[in-house]
């Protein structure tokens, strides 16, 4: 199958209308339509079920969608990342807002790279495999590292951040069922680290944080320890193989600070 057959099955697998595809695709419809039929031909499997009225997926078709999105994805990085090796520019990290921010601190000053760029994002493994980004800071309980080369980092407990005067503010430590029950409560805002503080502290929300940015909380917000959610194990990764010099500096400046006492004590 050729690339822009699979381009277009995704677009009429996503539009279900050959009208609205052949105008996404710009193209004509006709053609769209003798590309659809080529591709049945060839994989000798109905992909569509199509009526006057209606197109719908078969089981068939359910699949080849959810995979070509896949693959049309993984060229587009592909792509990306090798221009990035032809035209070297800035290193980008992804990062999670609020994520073992002190590490992070000591990590951007000893790889010394003036170019290194942070990207905020709450989706760090999907901005390396779409290739806006490098590499990335991820939690190895949580996040999806299979392909990645990995170093680990440091490790973070879980922190809840509440305005000073809610009435767990004075709590030495809170389980994470007695979070759930407060109103406002979000487990994973999406907002930057910023605007979450500024949040608790107006009193609009309740949210776990890691603890490393205890230092950084303003006097109208309390960390309070949470007694029953695991610690994040964080992780440098990036994809293999790995031919850029820069990314070999911050690999090996994140491994230097991996194996200090303090960042497995952060």
């Amino acid at each position: 199958m050729e690339i822009r057959d699979l381009e277009y099955f995704v677009a009429i697998g996503e539009e279900l209308h050959f009208g609205r595809a052949a105008e996404r695709l710009g193209i004509a419809q006709p053609p769209l339509s003798r590309a659809i039929s080529r591709i049945e031909r060839r994989m000798k499997v109905r992909l569509l079920e199509r009526t006057s009225r209606r197109v719908e997926l078969t089981p068939a078709g359910v699949i080849l969608l959810e995979e070509g999105r896949g693959v049309l994805q993984s060229l587009d990085a592909a792509v990306l990342r090798a221009r990035r090796a032809a035209e070297p520019g800035p290193v980008v990290l992804a990062v999670y807002p609020g994520a073992a921010s002190q590490f992070l601190a000591r990590l951007v000053r000893a790889a010394e790279m003036p170019e290194l760029t942070l990207k905020f994002t709450r989706d760090t493994p999907a901005a390396v495999q779409d290739g806006t980004a490098d590499a990335a800071l991820v939690c190895l309980s949580t996040d999806d590292v299979a392909g990645f080369e990995t170093i680990s980092l440091t490790r973070e407990r879980s922190m809840a951040l509440v305005p000073r005067d809610h009435h767990l503010a004075a709590a030495a430590a809170v389980p994470a069922a007695a979070l759930r029950r407060e109103p406002g409560f979000e487990e994973y805002p999406p907002a930057s680290l910023d605007e979450i503080v500024d949040r608790v502290a107006a009193g609009l929300l309740v949210t776990v944080v890691g603890d490393s940015i205890a230092a950084r909380l303003p006097p109208a917000v309390v960390g309070v320890t949470v007694t029953d959610l695991p610690p994040s194990d964080l992780a440098l990764v990036w994809p293999a193989p790995v031919r850029r010099p820069e990314l070999h500096m911050l690999a090996r400046a994140a491994k230097t600070l991996a194996d200090e006492p303090a960042a497995r004590q952060t």
